[in-house]
């Protein structure tokens, strides 16, 4: 692609991981941005002067890596942090907590917010949503700054009895949450230079009826969608797809359709050998929660996914959204099930995981994922100005083993600055957290009484 002058962004002195394996790092990087993509990638040179640019930001002591793609997250749940993860369970599945068919439109959009601000803010410039009110929230988090794919959590199931262990599904309820999600993938899909997208949200096996789980897939394939949906996630979700369907989770999913490469299914915890067989000969992508199941007290066997062929992603799930962390915890939890620091799992990996890999189970890894010539300009960079970022000798391996996403000093997406010293430039950041604080609150008020 050929460079226009002046560029519409300059920047100047960082370190670039371009996770890119044909050129992975730049010292002193020269990058140039125009008309929201990738112009000019290339080490400054004391005989070569700069090009014209209308903005220049020069970010010596810092680190630049690709946007991180949050493949798995809910930002409206938010609104059980610091309670949930002592619970041990999903909180769509535990009593006594605020849930999702308790919030109300206006309490979703401030939510909602909150969790887009904060995602944004540790670096993630894209982010996979699912839960309620999508056609309400999905432009308020995009406003925030960031890539939202959302789509609101498609079931038949009435929730309001799921965690009382009363399953009952209803056919009026999947025609109003597909539909739901069919009339938001008409308003965004391709029509929003990859701003705001849809997957379709199959919630999990055991809250969609099997034949509803065949009208979904049918519907991904008529309307050329990407699924996304949570599998094999609890002891529960088998037990009851046993007793519903005589089979496990992924031999349900493969039955019914969906068990292709264009899905994208959370956890895969609770797997036997033959549904880690079943899930790689299907090349499915796997969201590791790697944080929130650890939390849960559960790994998923994600070298053995691995191995069988999946393709493994990174989300951050429920009550957090730093994917620094995630990355972490997907590379200790890789290392135990390997009983040794392997060349299977280094930083390398998990950066990966974080960056192409989530872009390639989006369907966009022409368009992000990697700093590249050519590709839409999203980025982060990470002040490595700190004592627990010094020396820098690795700056992979310091990101992923002691960085957070608190360390996150810029984020470009589109070429657009959204967040300049810590802050974003798009919001009142004080306002989303006072608003949302509130609606949560009003949320826990009601659950108690309830």
């Amino acid at each position: 692609m050929s460079s226009t002058f002046p560029l519409d962004l300059l920047l100047t002195g960082a370190t670039l991981l371009t996770a890119n394996p044909g050129n992975p790092s730049i010292e002193n990087a020269v990058i140039g941005i125009s008309d929201g993509r990738f112009v000019l990638i290339e080490a400054a040179s004391a005989d070569k002067p700069l090009p014209p640019a209308r903005r220049v930001v020069h970010l010596e002591g810092r680190v630049i890596t690709p946007g991180l793609v949050n493949i798995h997250t809910h930002a409206i749940l938010t609104m059980v942090r610091g309670v949930a993860e002592d619970l041990g369970f999903a909180p769509a599945y535990t009593p006594g907590i605020p849930q999702g068919h308790m919030v109300t439109p206006d309490e979703a959009y401030a939510i909602s917010r909150l969790g887009a601000l904060e995602a944004l803010l540790f670096g993630s410039t894209l982010i996979n949503d699912t839960f309620v009110h999508a056609d309400i929230i999905t432009p308020g988090m995009a406003e925030v700054g960031l890539r939202v794919w959302s789509c609101g959590r498609i079931h038949d199931v009435d929730f309001s009895g799921v965690s009382t262990g009363r399953w009952e599904h209803r056919d009026e309820i999947g025609d109003r949450t597909l539909r739901a999600a069919l009339d938001l993938a008409e308003r965004y899909n391709g029509k929003s230079h990859s701003r705001i997208g849809v997957q379709l949200a199959a919630h999990a096996p055991d809250t969609c009826s099997t034949p509803f789980l065949k009208r979904i897939g049918e519907a991904a394939r008529a309307n050329g969608l990407r699924v996304t949906t949570h599998l094999s996630q609890s002891k529960v979700e088998l037990a009851r797809i046993h007793e519903r369907d005589g089979m496990s989770p992924p031999e349900l999913l493969e039955d019914v359709g969906l068990l292709t490469d264009k899905l994208l299914a959370a956890h895969c915890i609770h797997v036997s050998e033959s549904d880690i067989a079943r899930i790689g000969r299907a090349g499915i992508n796997v969201a590791h929660i790697a944080k929130g199941n650890a939390t849960g007290a559960t790994i998923a066997p994600t070298s053995r996914l691995r191995a069988a062929g999946a393709h493994l992603t990174l989300g951050t799930d429920n009550m957090h959204a730093d994917m620094v962390e995630v990355m972490r915890w997907a590379l200790a939890v890789g290392r135990i099930q390997e009983g040794a620091v392997t060349d299977a799992w280094q930083p390398e990996t998990v950066f990966q995981m974080a960056t192409m890999g989530g872009a390639r189970a989006m369907g966009l890894q022409d368009e992000i994922g990697s700093i590249e010539i050519g590709k839409r300009a999203d980025l982060v960079a990470f002040d490595f100005r700190r004592p627990h970022l010094t020396p820098n000798i690795n700056p992979l391996g310091n990101i992923v083993h002691a960085a957070q996403g608190r360390d996150v000093e810029m984020v470009v997406v589109d070429g657009d600055i959204v967040v300049a010293d810590g802050q974003p430039t798009k919001v009142d950041a004080e306002a989303i957290r006072r608003d949302a604080d509130l609606a949560i609150r009003a949320l826990w008020t009601r659950a108690r009484a309830g």
